[in-house]
């Protein structure tokens, strides 16, 4: 595995915590030449698509979840968690099955320095996961401040 999948990955991650009220970058065009991907590389690179698009679903409820609060931290907070609850497991479980798919690709490697690489990106990638909720919380709790600091509205 060339660390594509790993980068991929992580890319991904920083598009996967919400930038409340603001629109993702399109992706990077593929590479031109794309080597073969073994048959586990293949099934991450499904399981990884699979968690974006689960997150992809984690945003609109945040934004609901700080929308509703109308300003109030705790009410709003109370309902962030909620929907954090609820994705915890799914953020959990991908990171241990991407730690172990980069685990078995570590020890199917004879290339030191590839070897090295993959070691580097395994310990960033589990905690940049697992870091996950942390970065929505304090996000979130900015944005319910904002919205509370925000005059209102004219009726």
């Amino acid at each position: 595995m060339s660390l594509r999948l790993v980068l991929a990955a992580t890319a991904a991650l920083a598009f996967a915590v919400p930038a409340f009220a603001q629109e993702a970058p399109a992706a990077a065009p593929a590479a031109a030449e794309a080597p073969v991907k073994s048959p586990a590389e293949i099934e991450m690179e499904a399981k990884a698509q699979a968690f974006e698009a689960r997150m992809a679903q984690l945003q609109p409820e945040l934004e609901a979840a700080i929308t509703a609060s109308g300003g109030d931290q705790t009410k709003g907070m109370a309902d962030v968690d909620a929907v954090l609850a609820r994705y915890q497991p799914d953020i959990e479980g991908f990171a241990t099955q991407l730690e172990a798919f980069i685990d078995s690709e570590i020890a199917a490697t004879t290339d030191d320095a590839k070897r090295q690489q993959m070691t580097e990106a395994r310990g960033q990638v589990g905690p940049a996961l697992r870091g996950i909720p942390a970065q929505i919380r304090a996000g979130a709790a900015q944005a319910i401040a904002a919205q509370a600091a925000a005059p209102a509205a004219p009726q």
